[in-house]
């Protein structure tokens, strides 16, 4: 691991980071970072509104060049990072410079050992366990961060939840977990589970909170009474008080007051009309003092009509049940979301690598899917799934070789389906 990033450190350490363009200067680099810096400051609601920020610490697993060190700095009173790749950590400390609570180590690709246990206020981690070739070390990492971690402490960390493919990893395309890999390892190292986001994505987002040792089994052996009141049930992307039965849009907010702490994705469970959802998220507590449920409607055989939502903890009621209108679901609307450079993905349709890459979503029949370039047609498409439940699909071609540098009309095919044309900019 540590040559092989060396070696991409060397040749273009921010198109290896962030994926978005070759040679990109630093303010369009650091930029990148914002969506993600956003999601692991939002978990900071979780600590103690009282908490003294400036005694905060934090550690980020697999820092690269301090793309998300950077901005987190205003956040903790102490941030710490460690990168197995030698190149990256001289340039994290060259781009840190000005930070003088930011810290970069080298590590040997698993172990935190340079770390007393209990030192962190929060662990993170984004885009990194997806370049592991095994999965015993990305474990080994997950058993250091309970150590180094506080108690009470969070996790923040992204891994590639896409299906496992045959043959082995490498360190850029690593190990899959499955959200029940997850599910299983939290529980049994007495991590409150609180979020696992994207299941079957490669940026499958997770949330944890770090509990005391033999946590869960004295939970599960006694279970602590709790009652708690349903406040509203609402669309999670819509707010309004209505879900279709399947699709992307299939999804419910609950908004509960008096949710118990303890409760997490191993032991709360939601039924809608009699079948278990999906629970993905647990929010902290908002100024009113309500959290936030977040739940996948059952499957595509959910009935419509107004259909009860109850909560259970420990298999016991939570709540008197609340009323949701299930809908019928409606009609699917494939589309094109970005067409771009296969590489320099920030470049739009300029396509300065002779490759292109279509995003499209709600396509259930990807077999289907045609590209025409100057009336000819595009051989060796190159598809595949990156969200199961939106139907989102990556088509990745190189333009041919006759084509010339200038403009060139595009069109896609779905079936009959004539999407609109592009004009892609060969340069």
């Amino acid at each position: 691991m540590r040559e092989d990033w060396n070696q991409r450190a060397r040749e273009d350490a921010s198109y290896y980071v962030a994926f978005g363009r070759r040679d990109q200067d630093d303010e369009e680099f650091f930029d990148t970072a914002a969506e993600v810096v956003k999601s692991v400051e939002w978990e900071l609601k979780r600590l103690p509104a009282d908490a003294n920020r400036r005694a905060w610490r934090a550690l980020e697993i697999g820092c690269g060049p301090g793309r998300l060190m950077r901005p987190l700095s205003r956040d903790f009173g102490e941030i710490h990072g460690v990168d197995v790749s030698d190149e990256m950590v001289s340039l994290a400390r060259h781009k840190l410079s000005g930070i003088p609570h930011a810290h970069v180590h080298s590590t040997n690709g698993a172990s935190l050992a340079a770390f007393a246990d209990e030192s962190f206020d929060m662990v993170y981690s984004y885009a990194v366990f997806q370049h592991i070739p095994l999965r015993d070390v990305v474990l080994e990492y997950l058993r250091e961060t309970r150590r180094v971690l506080k108690t009470g402490g969070l996790v923040r960390a992204q891994f590639n939840g896409l299906p496992p493919t045959p043959g082995q990893y490498d360190t850029w395309s690593g190990v899959r977990f499955s959200a029940a890999d997850l599910l299983e390892f939290t529980r049994d190292s007495d991590f409150q589970l609180l979020a696992i986001e994207g299941a079957g994505t490669q940026y499958m987002w997770t949330s944890w909170r770090k509990r005391p040792a033999g946590w869960h089994a004295r939970l599960a052996a006694d279970p602590p009474d709790g009652r708690c009141r349903v406040r509203r049930v609402t669309n999670a992307h819509s707010f309004e008080p209505v879900a279709p039965a399947s699709g992307r849009f299939a999804s419910i907010s609950i908004w509960i007051e008096d949710l118990p702490a303890e409760c997490g994705l191993h032991d709360l469970e939601v039924s809608i009309g009699g079948a278990r959802g999906s629970i993905t998220y647990i929010g902290p507590p908002d100024n009113s003092g309500l959290q936030q449920v977040n739940v996948i409607l059952p499957g595509v055989n959910n009935p419509t009509g107004l259909l009860p939502v109850e909560i259970f903890w420990f298999g016991k009621p939570l709540a008197k049940p609340a009323t949701l209108r299930v809908s019928p679901p409606g009609p699917q609307v494939p589309r094109i979301l970005t067409v771009t450079d296969g590489v320099n993905l920030l470049s739009g349709v300029k396509i300065q690598t002779r490759t292109v890459k279509i995003t499209m979503e709600e396509v259930s029949t990807p077999g289907d899917l045609r590209v025409i370039l100057d009336n000819a047609p595009v051989l060796d498409l190159e598809i595949f799934c990156t969200n199961p439940i939106s139907q989102r699909f990556e088509v990745n071609f190189r333009i041919p070789e006759a084509a010339e540098v200038g403009v060139h009309d595009m069109q896609v095919y779905l079936g009959r389906r004539r999407f609109g044309p592009v004009s892609l900019t060969v340069l």
